[in-house]
């Protein structure tokens, strides 16, 4: 309610308000904390809740849905879910095995993603699938179920810029976006001259130099959108368009141009 706390300027309306005639969808039910799952149970039993900062109830009617990877009957059994929602809850149980055992759904789901990633990043349609491509996908064990295909499928995606896509690649720290190997250490006995080695530099400038670099180049590569340039750095939506307000006025300077090598 407007005024419950500092920082309350206006009500709010809540999950289960918000759902009231619809569907209220709960993920990852199996990590919710006991006291969340107490004032659920409540709500869920009676149909009512109360807003913070008053005593007057909602009355709301919403259909749950949830969905866990968790095995919940064994949490029940430990004290690590409460048994009286998950009485609630499994009015209806649906198993959906995992995609390693569901190969025939890979090249459905694989095209599905495909096509939305092309829309995304501004591609009349998507790349087609090669033989060997569609051949590793089915091959492959998928630890992340279906949100593990549709990363590899996007950056398959990305890295096709349009062409037929041969090769795909599910280790995420194969972008060539990724941070290069340190070089290795001189052999012992032998020195290295002090000009290979760049002068020292404040860290806290050579970081933002760094972070303005990396933006640079994501934001090129994705033509722009700051969605697709956020994941190929491995940052969140939010995350990324903290570092480009953080860097706002560099990044809309022109980067500046390497100096030319002197003459031998």
């Amino acid at each position: 309610e407007k005024g419950a706390f500092t920082g309350a300027l206006q009500r709010r309306a809540g999950r289960f308000e918000s759902a009231d005639g619809g569907t209220l969808f709960l993920d990852e039910i199996g990590a919710i904390p006991p006291a969340v799952q107490s004032k659920i149970l409540r709500a869920v039993e009676y149909g009512t809740f109360e807003r913070v900062g008053s005593a007057d109830p909602v009355e709301v009617d919403v259909r749950i849905v949830g969905a866990t990877h968790a095995d919940l009957p064994a949490l029940a059994r430990e004290g690590r879910f409460q048994q009286d929602l998950l009485d609630r809850l499994a009015f209806e149980v649906l198993f959906v095995p995992p995609l390693r055992v569901r190969r025939g759904d890979i090249r459905l789901l694989a095209e599905h993603f495909a096509r939305r990633m092309a829309v995304e990043v501004g591609r009349e349609e998507a790349p087609p699938f090669s033989a060997a491509a569609l051949q590793a996908l089915e091959g492959h064990g998928w630890p992340g179920n279906v949100r593990e295909l549709k990363n590899v499928v996007e950056r398959a995606v990305h890295r096709s810029d349009g062409n037929p896509i041969a090769d795909i690649v599910f280790d995420p720290f194969q972008s060539p976006f990724a941070a290069e190997p340190p070089p290795l250490p001189p052999a012992e006995g032998t020195v290295r001259p002090a000009l290979d080695q760049p002068p020292l530099r404040p860290l806290k400038a050579a970081v933002t130099d760094l972070e303005v670099s990396l933006l640079r180049r994501a934001l090129t590569a994705a033509r722009f959108n700051q969605k697709l340039a956020a994941r190929l750095l491995g940052l969140s939506y939010d995350q990324f368009r903290g570092l480009r307000r953080r860097h706002a006025r560099r990044l809309e300077s022109p980067a500046p141009t390497p100096p030319s090598p002197a003459p031998p």
